[in-house]
């Protein structure tokens, strides 16, 4: 019997305000970047100060959080867009594009690393391996959420959400039953959310992580973040299913997550070809005020 997912969102009411577990995946995610960025800066591996580091990750956030919502909204949900600006701003429902977020991110580190005059791609290397932790609480969050569910399936651990079930146009209480009953087994999915928490989030941070344990040439470990984030999310989306306002938009398979994840591939290959002949950063001591 496929298991049924019946996870409240929300972790807790207090009055009119609502805490999701979407939001404090983010907030996890985010914590764990500052905590590992900290325990590189305090080993000597960039140059900069723990006060300089934290206005880099606050910008960070604000570029993950603006550039993938925007991005969202631009690729997967333009009509909504139009029909209720607004909707841009309805982050507690989910909806979070990694490419947009990851624009997001470029575009706040390359204007924190001009004004201090300090290389992009150095910049870009020593953040990249605390990323994803972020990826992978983000997608935890998404399986909490009951949103951006796989294909359907009949694997042993396939899940039935309820979300997907939408245009049966019953209720909550009666999908249960029903599930309990085995006549929804039929509609288990892969928990693909899942797939992508262990691929892009624990596996992704391990190969970083211990790859970048010692200097690397410059690019190197920016290439090996795109390159393998590509081919891993390239991967689930053959068990992911389609954005619905999207389809296959190329040969009956091809996603337009897959059609995203190709330039970083590329994007990887190119950085780790530049590698070859790059420096290797050997960073001084970090001063004590920012």
């Amino acid at each position: 019997m496929a298991y049924f997912h019946d996870i409240d969102p929300v972790l807790l009411d207090i009055g009119p305000l609502a805490i999701h577990w979407y939001g404090v995946m983010y907030l996890c995610g985010f914590a764990a970047a500052y905590w590992l960025g900290m325990r590189r800066l305090r080993a000597g591996r960039f140059g900069i100060t723990p006060e300089q580091f934290s206005d880099l990750l606050f910008g960070s956030m604000l570029g993950v959080i603006l550039g993938g919502r925007i991005g969202y909204m631009l690729i997967y949900a333009f009509d909504e867009l139009l029909a209720n600006p607004l909707s841009i701003v309805r982050l507690w429902d989910g909806g979070m594009s990694f490419h947009g977020g990851f624009l997001g991110v470029i575009v706040a580190g390359a204007w924190w690393s001009w004004r201090r005059r300090i290389n992009t791609v150095d910049l870009s290397d020593f953040l990249v391996p605390l990323v994803p932790l972020g990826l992978g609480f983000g997608r935890l969050g998404n399986y909490i959420g009951g949103e951006l569910w796989g294909r359907h399936t009949d694997v042993a651990w396939g899940v039935i959400f309820p979300k997907s079930l939408d245009h049966l146009g019953l209720g909550i209480e009666t999908l249960r039953q029903q599930a309990q009953a085995g006549l929804l087994d039929a509609q288990a999915r892969h928990p693909s959310q899942l797939y992508q928490a262990f691929l892009e989030g624990l596996l992704l941070f391990l190969i970083l992580w211990i790859y970048s344990a010692r200097p690397r040439p410059r690019y190197a470990v920016s290439g090996m973040f795109a390159l393998f984030y590509g081919l891993f999310r390239f991967a689930v989306e053959f068990v992911r299913e389609p954005d619905s306002q999207m389809g296959f938009i190329a040969f009956g398979w091809m996603t337009t997550g897959q059609l995203l994840s190709i330039p970083l591939i590329v994007l990887g290959l190119v950085f780790l070809w530049l590698s070859r002949r790059a420096p290797t950063l050997t960073p001084t001591a970090a001063a004590t005020t920012g």
